[in-house]
C-alpha cells in the first residue's frame, strides 16, 4: 500500500477546505507545494478529479525526482528523515482538509460527522461477527440512540438484495414515519418504537438528522 493510501484510507476529503490550506486549483486538480530540508527540496502533493492524493518530492539542487523515501525497508538517516518529513504534510492536510470515514457510503459518515460534532460521542464498533456496526450511545444515560450497519437490503425489502449501510433510530409511532419512502420497519429492534432508515441519499441529510435528534432526547429519558 502507498505512504498515502495508508493515511487517508479512513478519510473522506472536505474539498471546501482546500483553497484556506493552501492548494491552488489546477483544471480538475489541487496542488499543494512546500520546501522541506532547509529549502533544499520541495514537497508536490497533488489531489485528482477522483479525489486521489499523490505526491513526489524533488531534489532542488539536482533539479530531479527524490524517490529514496519511498524505499519499503528503507534505513538511511536522510531518507528517513525525508520519510518522516513528507508523512508530517501529508498528516497535516489529512487533519485539516479530510474527515475521519468509518463508514462505506458518503452519506453515513456525513451523518457519523454531524453526530460527533453534536453530541461528542464516537461509533462503538462492538461485535466481532458484525465490524461494520456503529453504536451511538448517549454520554450521559448510556442508551443507545442510534446504530450503523451494512446490511444485505433484501432483509428490509424481500424483493431487493443489494448491500447498503442503515441507520436504526428511535422514534415516537414508527407507523407514521415508515409510510415515507427510505424508512422502514425497524430492522433487529422494536418495530413500535423503532426506524431503519437507508443511508444512499433516498433521504436529505436534514431529513435523517431531525430523526437523530428526536431519538437522542428520547435516550435522556429514564424510562
Amino acid at each position: 500500500m502507498d505512504l498515502e493510501d495508508n493515511i487517508f484510507k479512513t478519510y473522506i476529503l472536505n474539498e471546501s477546505k482546500l483553497i484556506s490550506y493552501g492548494f491552488v486549483k489546477d483544471k480538475d486538480n489541487y496542488l499543494y507545494f512546500k520546501r522541506i530540508i532547509d529549502g533544499n527540496f520541495e514537497v508536490k502533493i497533488i489531489i485528482d478529479a477522483f479525489k486521489k492524493i499523490s505526491g513526489k518530492i524533488y531534489d532542488l539542487e539536482f533539479e530531479d525526482e527524490y524517490t529514496n523515501f519511498r524505499v519499503k525497508n528503507v534505513t538511511g538517516k536522510f531518507a528517513l528523515s525525508v520519510r518522516d518529513e513528507y508523512l508530517n504534510i501529508l498528516m497535516d492536510i489529512r487533519d485539516k482538509c479530510f474527515e475521519k470515514r468509518y463508514f462505506i457510503l458518503n452519506q453515513s459518515n456525513r451523518i457519523t460527522n454531524y453526530i460527533i460534532k453534536k453530541y461528542g460521542v464516537l461509533p462503538e464498533f462492538l461485535w466481532t461477527k458484525n465490524p461494520g456496526f456503529g453504536v451511538f450511545r448517549n454520554r450521559k444515560s448510556l442508551k443507545w440512540f442510534g446504530v450503523i450497519m451494512n446490511i444485505d437490503m433484501g432483509k428490509i425489502l424481500l424483493s431487493k438484495s443489494l448491500m447498503t449501510e442503515v441507520i436504526n433510530v428511535k422514534v415516537l409511532d414508527a407507523d407514521k414515519f415508515i409510510k415515507k419512502e427510505g424508512i422502514y420497519p425497524a430492522y433487529h429492534m422494536n418495530k413500535k418504537n423503532w426506524v431503519t432508515i437507508i443511508l444512499n441519499d433516498t433521504l436529505e441529510d436534514n431529513e435523517i438528522i431531525n430523526l437523530i435528534d428526536m431519538s437522542y432526547e428520547f435516550s435522556n429519558l429514564k424510562k
